[in-house]
C-alpha cells in the first residue's frame, strides 16, 4: 500500500470536492481547481476526509494512487489557505517593484528586467528586497518563483542574487592574496 496514498485527505469547512467524469473539482474560499485523473484510482468520501484507493495493484497504479491523493490535497490547501513562496533580493542597487501587471528588477544588469505576473498569480514587494508570490496552485506559484529567482542566482563568494527565504547559501573565501 502506498505510504502517502492511504492517507485521507482532510476537507476543511467552507471547501467542496466533487468527482464526475474523470475530473476532480475542489471550490473554496479563494478559488475553484480542477484536475483530471485516471480511472484506476478510486475516491471515497467518508465525513469530512476523502480516501484514495486504487483498482489494482500493478506498478503504475501504485504511482497513480500516491499522485492523485497529493494532488487532491494540495488543492484542497489551495483553495482554502492558499500558497506562498518568499524571495530574498540581496546586492547594492537590487530592487524590485511592481507595476500593475508587471514585475520590475533591477538586478545589477546594464537595463532592468521587467517579468509579466500571470493570471492566478500575485507578487507583492516591498523596498527591504522582499518579494512575495502567492495563488492558489502550488506548481504555478513554485515555478513562477522559480523563474524569478532564475534571473539572478545567488553567487558564493558574496551572497548577492536572488534567493528564497529559506534558502542557505554556503560561502566560500574568496582568493587570499599569496606573495
Amino acid at each position: 500500500m502506498s505510504r502517502i496514498g492511504k492517507i485521507p485527505v482532510k476537507v476543511p469547512k467552507g471547501v467542496t470536492v466533487s468527482f464526475n467524469d474523470g475530473v476532480i473539482t475542489v471550490e473554496g474560499p479563494k478559488g475553484k481547481l480542477t484536475q483530471n485523473y485516471h480511472s484506476v484510482v478510486t475516491f471515497e468520501a467518508r465525513g469530512d476526509e476523502i480516501v484514495v484507493g486504487r483498482v489494482n495493484e500493478e506498478k503504475q497504479t501504485r504511482a497513480y494512487h500516491g499522485l492523485y491523493r497529493n494532488l487532491l490535497n494540495n488543492m484542497v490547501i489551495g483553495v482554502s489557505s492558499g500558497f506562498t513562496r518568499t524571495l530574498i533580493i540581496t546586492g547594492v542597487g537590487y530592487r524590485a517593484e511592481v507595476q500593475g501587471n508587471l514585475l520590475t528588477m533591477s538586478l545589477g544588469y546594464s537595463s532592468d528586467i521587467y517579468v509579466g505576473i500571470p493570471g492566478g498569480i500575485t507578487v507583492t514587494a516591498d523596498a527591504s528586497g522582499k518579494v512575495v508570490v502567492s495563488g492558489v496552485e502550488k506548481q504555478r506559484v513554485g515555478q513562477f518563483a522559480s523563474d524569478i529567482r532564475r534571473l539572478r542566482e545567488p553567487e558564493p563568494y558574496k551572497g548577492k542574487g536572488i534567493r528564497y527565504d529559506d534558502e542557505v547559501i554556503r560561502r566560500k573565501v574568496g582568493k587570499s592574496g599569496v606573495k
